[in-house]
């Protein structure tokens, strides 16, 4: 496979224009994709999506036993608008790249236990988004394998830039949002236990609910298959024509590849026959302390940083003893969670 940087450049040229589902862009980019995971040494499948005239890209591993770990990241984009390509370098170029690495990597060095489904979705920018045309809304009503095999679906997107403006501290510019870790049994744990197990990566937990589903892990999610989102937020060039490659932080890429090989290893290794998803659940607490040690490092950037911080440690001591703030509360913890994103982008 290409290295990671050239990678994302191709799936961002002009001959892939903004990988819009359907289009000619889209399948040049399709074609990239299926090229790179057999030169990993996997054998890729084309699987349809009627409704959006495109398909996505799955490559099994199989493992020592008949469950799953499936790694996912959407390829497509938006395509053009007139002379402009949009070229989704961040969204998500750079997920599909960290995915058809580790996919090389666990291919030369397989794991232990459970097999893993590499998935490269089609079709999950607007408007297919949440419809039966979204490539992994398809999948999950048309899976390759059953879905009650699948112990952990890891979901990528918008994986590739520095997190808050160029003077934020080191801390904050290399954080990595993991969402949903708390709606399976042990998933949690394991994340906590690797959340600075790599050099120049930090890990922090966020509730699958501080912010609508925005990805491919909705369809997952909803269907109780155990999920983790991947994400380092929206930036200030999402959906523009200035998401290109040149602005994304590779080092951080390549950190985010070796931690994932590092999760997924574990993840297929873990001694229980199968993950149990735990619904009704909510993690509010580890929300909290995630903004808190954000906002902690940026306090020497901003004022408005220490009164977020306060907010933050006055909402966690109001948790339960299951880390959950009631109801009435959790629009205050939302609020707060938006403004970090839009100060971060």
């Amino acid at each position: 496979m290409k290295t990671l940087r050239a990678f994302i450049e191709s799936l961002c040229s002009e001959q892939c224009a903004g990988r819009e589902p359907g289009s000619a862009g889209g399948r040049a980019a399709r074609a990239l994709v299926l090229e790179a995971f057999r030169e990993a040494g996997l054998e890729p499948v084309e699987q349809p999506v009627p409704g959006c005239s495109g398909a996505n890209v799955l490559a099994p591993l199989r493992g020592d036993q008949d469950r799953w770990v499936l790694v996912a990241a959407h390829y497509d984009h938006v395509g053009q608008s007139g002379k402009h390509i949009f070229h989704g370098a961040d969204d998500n170029a750079a997920a599909v790249a960290i995915l058809l690495d580790v996919a090389q990597a666990l291919r030369s060095r397989p794991p232990k236990g459970r097999g893993v489904l590499f998935a490269a979705f089609d079709s999950e920018e607007m408007p297919h988004f949440q419809t039966e045309a979204m490539g992994s809304e398809y999948f999950a009503r048309h899976p390759t394998v059953p879905l009650d095999t699948i112990d952990l679906m890891v979901c990528m997107d918008l994986v590739g830039h520095a997190v808050g403006p160029d003077e934020a501290p080191d801390d904050v510019r290399r954080s990595v949002f993991a969402l949903g870790a708390e709606r399976s049994e042990g998933t949690g744990v394991l994340v906590d236990r690797l959340a600075r197990s790599e050099p120049g990566l930090i890990i922090r937990r966020f509730d699958a609910e501080t912010i609508p589903p925005l990805s491919d892990y909705w369809g997952f999610w909803r269907r109780e298959v155990p999920f983790l989102f991947l994400t380092n937020g929206r930036w200030r060039h999402y959906h523009t024509p200035e998401d290109t490659p040149d602005k994304l932080d590779y080092p951080k890429i390549q950190a985010t590849a070796r931690w994932l090989e590092r999760l997924v290893r574990e993840a297929c290794a873990r001694p229980e026959p199968s993950v149990r998803f735990l619904s009704g659940v909510r993690d509010d607490a580890s929300t909290l302390r995630s903004v808190i040690a954000l906002t902690q490092s940026l306090e020497p950037l901003s004022p408005l940083a220490a009164a977020a911080r306060q907010t933050a440690e006055g909402l966690l001591r109001r948790c339960d003893g299951k880390g959950r703030l009631a109801d009435a509360e959790r629009s205050a913890l939302q609020m707060l969670v938006a403004q970090l994103e839009s100060g971060l982008a």
